[in-house]
């Protein structure tokens, strides 16, 4: 390996390091800027008349993004 081939290989390794660099910048502003601004999302309640008992609406109510329900009954009067 001559002092010319020593000179081409650092040159492609500082451009290599470089372009990596830029890349790897352009991501993390990337990945950045989509998270901006975003707050996370709270689940809303959810309430669901499934049945009725004496005049009264049986409701079904989760307030969580999982399959964990209450029951309450709701009467108008």
């Amino acid at each position: 390996m001559n002092s010319d081939d020593k000179v081409a290989l650092k040159e492609f390794m500082c451009g290599a390091t470089f372009t990596i660099g830029i890349v790897g910048l352009f991501i993390l502003i990337v990945a950045l800027i989509s998270n901006w601004g975003e707050e996370p999302s709270k689940p809303q309640p959810n309430f669901e008349v499934v049945d009725k008992y004496k005049n009264c609406d049986l409701v079904r109510w989760s307030d969580s993004g999982l399959a964990e329900y209450k029951y309450f009954l709701y009467c108008p009067k």
